[in-house]
């Protein structure tokens, strides 16, 4: 059994990543009350699938421009201060949202105005958080990092929205929103005792110049743009929780709300605490494949389920797929981008993995409202299925990716064996 527990030897040994974890454990666990009282609020105040679905258009345009932005000041400013920076942002955003529902009209326009708002912040600390882990554990403590950051997001998921649903929909949304702004509180204390580590690099300016060499270095790189084109068509195609609220209504199970929201999380967690085995797989890129099928497939089949029990144990295959998946892109990802370039391309991969949930979430409340409920997720996931299926055939050096035999790989052992500063936590 213990070949396959998840690693737990970056808490024991990095007092930075230590930080960076329980930082993340708490904010996202407050941020999940905010992520169900929104849509909730938006339908109260509409009963519009399209209501809802614009909360996930209106964050677009923030990705896209300051998620590269963001990696490209993750490459050229101090990654601790830019954290805190967008912590701080983050909560700012909070305090708006709990004084909007406290008032005695609750704005709709309120919420998309913070909702790109709060984007702005995430895409421009995200690339910053993603360049810093792996500068806070040996090269031997990947694996073992990129499955408790992902256990993070999944424990955090489960109670935060299982907890959530029933606190937005027993005390009210504002009471939500004041528990995520508490939550932002506390990670900020706890940010603030992170070690700087300095500027990765004092040369240039990260204005348009660096971000085109991320993406060209993406370009040149069909096994690293595979990771990123294959994570996005999975979302855009089958991310189905902007209809949750109205999948519960389907099955008359107003209560469920919560339980819909943290069904994922749950084969996330138990994907994340028997990762032990991913330290012997070597090829990386067939395991992203065959993980982002099986994700398609369940969410498929969960737009079929006859009743809740059934759909909520599709929902949590689906959340140990698209965890396993998103297990071995980090593992690419961290083990294969030179240190120089971490902060941009994690700003590539901000776009790839949050682009395609917020055009997902528009898209299947849009044909949810044309053609039905059922409808648009079962056809998104089968889509979903196909799709990446199509994109290995198209990218053979995604498939024949082997961490052993790596270029990319290697050089980037090289610059880590060269370097103390992994060694100094």
């Amino acid at each position: 059994m213990s070949s396959w527990r998840v690693d737990v030897s970056p808490l024991r040994t990095s007092r930075d990543f230590r930080l960076l974890f329980s930082a993340g454990v708490v904010t996202f666990l407050g941020s999940m009350f905010t992520l169900v009282a929104v849509p909730l609020q938006a339908q109260q105040i509409t009963g519009s699938f399209v209501a809802v679905g614009l909360l996930s258009l209106v964050e677009l345009l923030p990705v896209v421009v300051f998620g590269l932005w963001g990696g490209a000041l993750a490459d050229h400013m101090d990654r601790r201060l830019m954290i805190l920076g967008a912590e701080i942002g983050s909560l700012v955003c909070s305090v708006a949202l709990l004084v909007n529902a406290l008032s005695p009209s609750p704005q709709l326009w309120v919420l998309y105005v913070v909702g790109a708002g709060a984007a702005t912040c995430d895409a421009l600390q995200r690339p910053s958080i993603e360049a810093l882990v792996p500068q806070t554990v040996v090269e031997a403590q990947l694996a073992g990092a990129a499955a408790l950051m992902s256990l993070r997001w999944s424990v955090g998921f489960i109670l935060g929205t299982s907890i959530a649903g029933l606190v937005a929909g027993t005390f009210g949304v504002a009471t939500a929103y004041a528990i995520d702004v508490t939550s932002f509180l506390v990670s900020v204390v706890l940010l603030l005792q992170l070690r700087s580590r300095g500027r990765v690099s004092d040369e240039g300016t990260p204005g348009l110049s660096a971000i085109g060499e991320s993406l060209s270095y993406a370009w040149s790189r069909k096994d690293l743009l595979g990771t990123y084109a294959i994570d996005t068509l999975a979302m855009l195609l089958a991310f189905p929780s902007a209809v949750f609220p109205f999948v519960a209504e389907r099955y008359d199970a107003p209560w469920a709300l919560g339980l819909l929201y943290a069904s994922e999380a749950v084969g996330s967690t138990v994907a994340s605490l028997t990762s032990g085995w991913t330290s012997r797989i070597h090829r990386h890129g067939r395991a992203i494949v065959v993980a982002a099928t099986l994700y398609g497939l369940a969410i498929a089949a969960f737009g079929m389920s006859p009743n809740l029990a059934v759909a909520l144990v599709f929902l949590a295959l689906a959340g140990a797929s698209d965890m396993v998946s998103g297990l071995f892109r980090m593992l690419v990802w961290n083990s294969s981008i030179p240190t120089t370039m971490r902060g941009r391309m994690a700003g590539v991969e901000l776009l790839s993995y949050s682009i395609g949930p917020q055009l997902g979430s528009a898209r299947v409340s849009f044909v949810a409202q044309a053609r039905g409920l059922a409808f648009s997720i079962t056809t998104g996931g089968i889509l979903c299925a196909a799709g990446v299926m199509a994109l290995a055939a198209a990218l053979p050096s995604l498939w024949n990716y082997d961490v052993r035999t790596s270029p990319h790989v290697e050089r980037v052992r090289r610059e880590r064996a060269d370097s103390t500063d992994t060694h100094d936590i």
